[in-house]
């Protein structure tokens, strides 16, 4: 029987399996016959597994050490001191020798081959000559052949050994590297982890917002806000007194010196109705104002108040509250204006004559320039004042009335063309711009009652005595005192059981 070879088991080798293992193996075939006895077969065997086993072990052990070839590059026998020398790397472990060792560098790779196969040839023979001496029992010839091993079954112990082998040294390097890991530093650490890399700090409150600043943010907006705008009117002063110490303003100031004289029949002096219906009107002014703020700030009602005649009707309690002030405010001005006509005292905030715009401009002035014009607010305003009262009777309260009764519901839902017209669009765009015009001017109005003489001023609008005492004064805190307590009234456990009344009121 002929052995088929096929490739070179290392690069440049003669193909596998060798020509003497061939040879052998078709001449132990060619002397085995079926006639032969089993002692035949068993006799040739050992020396054919011998050679087999040494051929195999010495192909290992060739490719597992590094050939060495010489310049034809067939194998080439050679000393220690001739042997390549094999370049060192990096240790396997660490503080560990570098890989490969110094005495696997120095060996011969043919006498590493040579001593594999000889060994293995050695205890081949050992056990080939145990068996021939001993003497075979009449059942032993079915065994005996199991003895030698058979080339694969030679193969693949030798791979068995060298899995094995890589295994232990795989476990000895993990084991080695834990070790290593947990050792301490070999070198002072010269970088250490912060605080944040073990403790996370607490994340801080969110601070609390009014409106879309924060306390310390809206004090720095009122300090440097407030020092830019005195600056600026330091600056317009500065300006208006130059101005108005030039030759040609100083004739102006003189032809209008801010006011001008009112008719002969205006009466002298202000009668007590109009100190009430002064302090009247502050006090609905100041809850329509809150009341308003709090209608267009309000997002979910908590209080609801229905008419008992439509209980679909529903709005919330505060808009019924700002409602209902509104006509006692429309009420308490068409009484005001009454008496005005009434008794005359309209031609001291009605102009009569063109004059009073030159002489506006004049007192605008001397009030900007911080020489203010004369007060005699018992006998005639000056033509600012005149100016801003009949803008603020006569323009903007019609206005306020105007715009709030077409965004109720009191507004007819048939009348499509007048809706059409008077879009409530337009309403809501004027009415809040009106409520500021009136906050302003009360605002400049209380600053230039106590900057221009507190008890005079105070004795004509609540005490109705041109004299300069605290009677006024202690009427004004009176009234002060009530329109807070209106202020602080002015809630759903108050507003309620006044406005079951009127209608229903329920809740959410």
């Amino acid at each position: 029987m002929t052995v088929r070879r096929g490739l070179p088991r290392v690069p440049g080798g003669e193909p596998w399996p060798p020509a003497s293992f061939a040879a052998v193996g078709a001449a132990a075939s060619a002397s085995v016959s079926a006639a032969d006895p089993p002692a035949a077969v068993a006799a040739s065997a050992p020396d054919t597994s011998r050679d087999m086993a040494a051929s195999v072990v010495a192909d290992a052990a060739q490719r597992r050490e590094v050939p060495y070839r010489g310049a034809d590059g067939e194998p080439q026998a050679a000393d220690a001191a001739d042997a390549p020398a094999v370049r060192r790397g990096l240790p396997r472990v660490a503080g560990g020798e570098p890989w490969p060792p110094a005495e696997f560098t120095a060996r011969r790779p043919g006498a590493a081959a040579s001593a594999v196969a000889s060994t293995v040839v050695a205890g081949t023979e050992t056990t080939s000559a145990a068996q021939t001496t001993a003497p075979a029992a009449p059942a032993a010839p079915a065994a005996a052949p199991a003895a030698p091993q058979t080339p694969a079954e030679l193969a693949g112990s030798v791979a068995a050994e060298a899995a094995q082998r890589q295994e232990v040294s795989t476990r000895e390097t993990e084991t080695t590297a834990v070790a290593t890991v947990r050792e301490p530093l070999p070198f002072t650490p010269t970088v250490w982890a912060g605080a944040n890399a073990f403790t996370r700090p607490a994340p801080k409150p969110e601070p609390r917002r009014i409106g879309p600043f924060t306390r310390l943010q809206w004090a720095g907006a009122v300090i440097i806000g407030g020092a830019g705008m005195l600056f600026a009117a330091a600056m317009v002063v500065f300006f208006v007194r130059w101005f108005i110490s030039l030759e040609f303003m100083q004739d102006f100031l003189t032809t209008y010196p801010g006011e001008y004289h009112l008719p002969e029949t205006a009466p002298v002096g202000l009668p007590a109705w109009i100190g009430w219906q002064h302090f009247f009107n502050v006090f609905l002014m100041v809850l329509i104002i809150r009341s308003g703020l709090q209608v267009r700030n309000e997002k979910r009602p908590s209080v609801f108040w229905a008419p008992k005649k439509d209980p679909k009707g529903k709005i919330s309690l505060a808009l019924w509250f700002h409602q209902g002030l509104d006509i006692l405010w429309l009420v308490n001005g068409v009484v005001f204006v009454a008496l005005l006509f009434v008794t005359g005292q309209w031609m001291r905030i009605v102009p009569t004559s063109w004059e009073v715009f030159p002489n506006a401009i004049s007192a605008a002035l001397q009030y900007v320039s911080l020489d203010w014009p004369t007060e005699n607010g018992w006998v005639n305003y000056n033509s600012l004042q005149q100016l801003a009262y009949f803008t603020t009777v006569f323009i903007a309260a019609p206005l306020a009335a105007i715009t709030g009764y077409r965004m109720t519901k009191m507004w007819p839902k048939n009348a499509k063309t007048l809706s059409r017209i008077y879009p409530v669009e337009w309403a809501r765009a004027v009415h809040f711009p009106v409520m500021i015009f009136f906050v302003l001017f009360i605002i400049v109005h209380v600053t230039l009652v106590f900057a221009t003489g507190a008890l005079r001023n105070l004795n004509h609008m609540y005490g109705a005595q041109d004299a300069v005492n605290w009677t006024g004064f202690w009427i004004f805190a009176a009234s002060m005192l009530v329109i807070a307590g209106g202020w602080v009234a002015a809630r759903p456990l108050v507003l309620a059981p006044i406005a079951r009344l009127f209608g229903n009121v329920s809740g959410r």
